[in-house]
């Protein structure tokens, strides 16, 4: 009987273990799974805002907005704000190179890295049936992240905290491109979304290595 009952014992702990083994082996995917549902309903919501902002009608906005949009081509608005508060030495100056630098790294960020890992297909304009008078030329790049809306945050970011009267209107010009490039149908808002936060990272790393390279230059007193 004590036999019976170790044997009886052996097989449960024996069952135990590998329904152990199977839970575990299904866990990654379970979570792979969540993963997969959570993004298409990320990619839904994407989509349904995109849609929504092409099908309101906007005449007051459209020529504005598509300018603004096409005028930030190249961070030419950054480097134009950057020329100006550099002419002014001390904190204007460092704030210009502050933001440079911050572009410089959001679009390197951007290009070489986001944009070549995910290759999310840029939007259908078309099918959205974004208005042609908000229409500017579609990139051929991939979608994500914004690129646009990287630089003119990471701009904004790193100029504003080293000169902080430039913080809001900078920001405000900031939020303005993002909300151009969805506008004008050449980004869904979750490109541009990610481009903000790629954006807030570069400009703390441009002021992080500002900082560090001014601590080497300062003379240990």
């Amino acid at each position: 009987m004590s036999d019976e009952h170790t044997e009886h014992g052996e097989h449960t702990g024996t069952d135990g273990a590998a329904q152990g083994r199977v839970r575990l082996r299904d866990r990654p995917r379970s979570a792979a799974a969540a993963a997969r549902a959570v993004l298409h309903d990320l990619r839904a919501v994407d989509g349904a805002v995109y849609g929504a902002v092409a099908a309101t009608p906007t005449p007051a906005l459209d020529a504005g907005l598509r300018r603004l949009s096409h005028t930030a081509d190249h961070s030419k608005i950054s480097f134009a704000v950057a020329a100006g508060l550099a002419l002014f030495p001390g904190r204007p100056r460092r704030a210009a190179l502050a933001g440079v630098g911050a572009i410089a790294i959001a679009s390197a960020s951007a290009n070489l890295l986001g944009k070549r890992l995910v290759r999310r297909p840029r939007p259908d304009r078309e099918a959205a049936r974004v208005v042609v008078g908000r229409h500017v030329p579609m990139p051929e790049s991939a979608s994500f992240p914004s690129g646009h809306t990287a630089s003119a945050v990471a701009f904004a970011t790193a100029a504003g905290v080293v000169l902080p009267p430039v913080a809001v209107p900078l920001g405000l010009l900031a939020w303005a491109v993002g909300y151009s490039r969805v506008h004008t149908g050449v980004h869904y808002p979750g490109d541009v979304a990610a481009g903000a936060v790629l954006g807030l990272a570069s400009g703390a790393a441009s002021l992080a290595v500002g900082a560090s390279l001014t601590h080497r230059r300062t003379p240990a007193s």
